[in-house]
């Protein structure tokens, strides 16, 4: 009898109405810390075109009420704030096929050495986003392909795959006068492009903020899961075990070039970092998702297993002002934990299942028939 092997079902959003009583511990967070970051994504939607759709059948006008009532909101007032949420919004469970269960991990702005020239000791460059970089949004030929990206470059009147890391690594784009800085560690240059953003300390003490300003448009592979394939016990991956890995072994090297994809870089002013929704990242309060299911400027609850939280649990409001490669899935979140060793060490020990809920402006919660 030959064995039938069922392939799993395609990720699909679904959304199932609840209450602020079904978001676990949620009148204790200290929800005005959450104020900030959400008036930050006020002010790139209050710029968007009045019906402009931002995702989940929410349109940019939906949010004309709630982010005037927050602007008036008096500082660091927990219960004006919790007042606020129930008022404004309606909250909604996000499952995937109706399973509730996601992952969920942290990230933080990374710290490296570097100079503007290159030298003996920084001999590793970071690139500049290419000029003929060409990024392609496939929803826009497709609308079954509709959150799908990639990039490429025009050779010889052909649009065609931009080169891979391997590639870039061995020159590919040398003398292209692209190189934004030079450090002096490879696996920080790595991890710095999988954080999206970080600072660079030069030799006279200044620091250079870097942020993400584009990607290569190959798929980002998680070089994590390669190593636990080959035997490394699942429970011991973190990212510190893949920065000692890469370092202790002669393979380190080729383990990262297992990742295709290259970020690129460009210099910030003032304060940041900044995530891919355009506004300055709030430690703790905001969160990378993935946009094709769940769009930038949101308020996620998010509660999922965590070590270094109270209890082993983390259970917060967040909002959603970034993305990433390695962030897929309508139940997936990259929080974001700041500068520091303590951020690192906390973004480095979360891996764990949790689950979200999405508030949703009361517009758009009546569009989609929530509030009969």
């Amino acid at each position: 009898m030959l064995a039938c092997h069922s392939t799993p079902p395609q990720d699909s959003l679904v959304l199932e109405r609840a209450r602020f009583t079904d978001l676990p511990n949620w009148p204790n967070d200290d929800l005005a810390m959450t104020i900030p970051a959400l008036l930050k994504s006020c002010g790139r939607i209050a710029h968007a075109v009045r019906d402009h759709h931002l995702g989940l059948e929410m349109e940019a006008a939906d949010w004309g009420e709630a982010c005037s009532a927050a602007e008036a909101l008096p500082l660091s007032d927990k219960t004006a704030a919790k007042d606020f949420f129930e008022r404004y919004f309606v909250p909604f469970r996000i499952t995937n096929n109706g399973d509730p269960v996601g992952v969920f991990t942290g990230y933080y702005e990374a710290e490296l050495h570097g100079a503007r020239h290159q030298d003996a000791q920084y001999r590793i460059p970071l690139y500049r986003r290419p000029p003929d970089l060409i990024e392609i949004d496939f929803g826009l030929f497709r609308s079954s392909l509709k959150g799908e990206h990639s990039a490429g470059h025009i050779v010889n009147g052909q649009l065609v795959p931009y080169p891979d890391r391997h590639a870039i690594d061995e020159g590919a784009l040398a003398g292209e006068g692209l190189e934004l800085l030079w450090v002096d560690n490879p696996i920080d240059a790595f991890f710095l492009e999988i954080q999206g953003s970080g600072r660079v300390i030069l030799d006279d003490g200044s620091i250079v903020r870097l942020g993400y300003d584009g990607q290569n448009g190959q798929p980002y592979v998680a070089i994590g899961k390669f190593l636990i394939d080959q035997g490394v016990p699942r429970d011991q991956m973190s990212m510190a075990f893949l920065r000692q890995w890469i370092a202790r072994h002669a393979g380190g090297t080729a383990l990262m070039e297992r990742n295709p994809s290259y970020v690129f870089f460009r210099e910030l002013q003032g304060d940041g970092p900044l995530g891919a929704e355009g506004v300055v990242l709030t430690p703790e309060r905001s969160v990378a998702i993935d946009t094709a299911w769940i769009p930038y400027g949101v308020p996620l609850w998010i509660d999922t297993s965590d070590p270094a939280a109270p209890g082993g649990q983390l259970q917060r409001l967040m909002v959603a002002q970034d993305t990433g490669g390695a962030i897929r899935g309508p139940v997936r979140a990259d929080i974001f934990f700041g500068y520091g060793e303590d951020a690192a060490a906390h973004a480095g020990g979360l891996k764990g299942a949790g689950s979200e809920w999405v508030l949703l402006p009361l517009a758009t919660a009546a569009r989609r028939g929530a509030l009969k």
